[in-house]
């Protein structure tokens, strides 16, 4: 049976850290790969301004470089509130060869209690927990727990910076900074 990582999110901007998640997940679980997925339109965050088809866009040339890396658009394709439990549901459903690994940053695991179906989702699929400095990964749900390098990035605050007209080298893919100063997001020029 193929061991598949899911890795969830805006990817407004894909940085090094979703990277870096993904390829430590996927050496220490020995996945066969690992399967980003840009979310339409998450129920835990605020609409984003970036276009569906930029940050999908993003995150493939992220991720480029990488044979284990995939995109996978089902919840671009659903439209609407994009629920984890729909999406593994379908996955679920449509690859039955496949066990599923839904990757989180610790962050995230604080929230499980309150996730749209969580009691019937923590059946389906094992979670993985990245641990990130200053979050427990506590919870009443089961976690597999993966400790990672510290390296502390967020979307924000490379939004923030691009905005600012700093640079966000290192903290982005090249590719990916390419295409956001070609298409002038976040402020870029």
């Amino acid at each position: 049976m193929k061991k598949i990582g899911l890795l969830g999110g805006t990817f407004d901007p894909p940085h090094m850290g979703h990277l870096l998640i993904a390829e430590e997940v996927y050496q220490q679980l020995g996945l066969d790969e690992v399967w980003f997925i840009p979310s339409n339109d998450p129920p835990h965050k605020t609409a984003t301004d970036t276009l569906v088809n930029d940050r999908l866009e993003m995150t493939q040339l992220a991720i480029d470089s990488n044979p284990h890396f995939k995109v996978n658009t089902i919840e671009i394709e659903r439209s609407g509130i994009s629920y984890t439990f729909d999406t593994v549901k379908t996955l679920i459903d449509e690859f039955e060869d496949i066990q599923f690994y839904f990757i989180m940053g610790g962050d995230m695991v604080e929230y499980l209690p309150k996730w749209h179906r969580i009691e019937e989702l923590v059946e389906m699929i094992t979670f993985v927990g990245v641990k990130r400095k200053g979050h427990e990964l506590s919870s009443p749900f089961p976690i597999q727990t993966i400790d990672i390098p510290v390296f502390e990035v967020s979307s924000t605050v490379i939004r923030e910076r691009i905005g600012e007209g700093r640079s966000a080298r290192y903290l982005l893919p090249e590719l990916v900074e390419s295409y956001i100063k070609e298409r002038g997001l976040y402020g870029s020029e």
